[in-house]
């Protein structure tokens, strides 16, 4: 079978199962158990407007059409990245793929999995691949600010086993704001 070189330089499969792959990128796995059946979290996850309630560094996501959308995230020092992001396989209740289009500021692709655990729920795994802007660099500087995909995957899988389980995401964000402005947690003195 014969290809044109244009054919094997774009391959649309996300990088864990791509033919060329693609060795600058970044591969990463997790995964957790939900006690929720595979077609609701399915469900959840196939409309990007719900992802920003699980996703702490997503600024926005805008649908484009119904395979396509926006990407806006948070990055290292106060900026933020844009891409857009493509549906490339869609098995429902099952599995997501994507691929970024090209020209995306961060190229990146992946498939999250939704699999049967029986009594126990869904094992939910995602898989990321991404080109970290300046490299590795950019990639240890993402891990300083705590923007880095791998340590953001596992918390936004978490707090969608939250949601998903418990109706909520549980924070002390709020509870350490109001300890701090009252002084709680400073050291209780005592007497001589």
């Amino acid at each position: 079978m014969e290809h044109d070189s244009k054919t094997l330089e774009r391959d649309d499969a996300p990088i864990t199962a791509a033919k060329d792959v693609d060795t600058d990128r970044a591969l990463l796995a997790e995964s957790v158990t939900i006690n929720r059946p595979a077609q609701e979290l399915y469900d959840f996850w196939r409309s990007p407007e719900n992802l920003v309630q699980i996703m702490e560094n997503i600024v926005s996501i805008e649908p484009l059409g119904p395979d396509r959308s926006r990407w806006t995230v948070k990055a290292p020092a106060g900026k933020e990245v844009s891409w857009e992001s493509v549906i490339t396989n869609d098995v429902p209740g099952r599995e997501i793929s994507w691929q970024s289009a090209e020209g995306a500021e961060v190229a990146n692709s992946g498939r999250i999995e939704f699999q049967d655990a029986g009594k126990r729920g869904t094992v939910v795994r995602a898989v990321i691949a991404y080109e970290p802007p300046a490299g590795v660099v950019g990639q240890l500087i993402a891990k300083l600010f705590q923007r880095e995909p791998r340590i953001q995957t596992r918390r936004d899988l978490h707090r969608f086993k939250q949601l998903m389980e418990a109706g909520e995401i549980a924070t002390s964000a709020r509870n350490r704001r109001e300890r701090d402005e009252r002084n709680e947690d400073q050291a209780v003195e005592t007497r001589p």
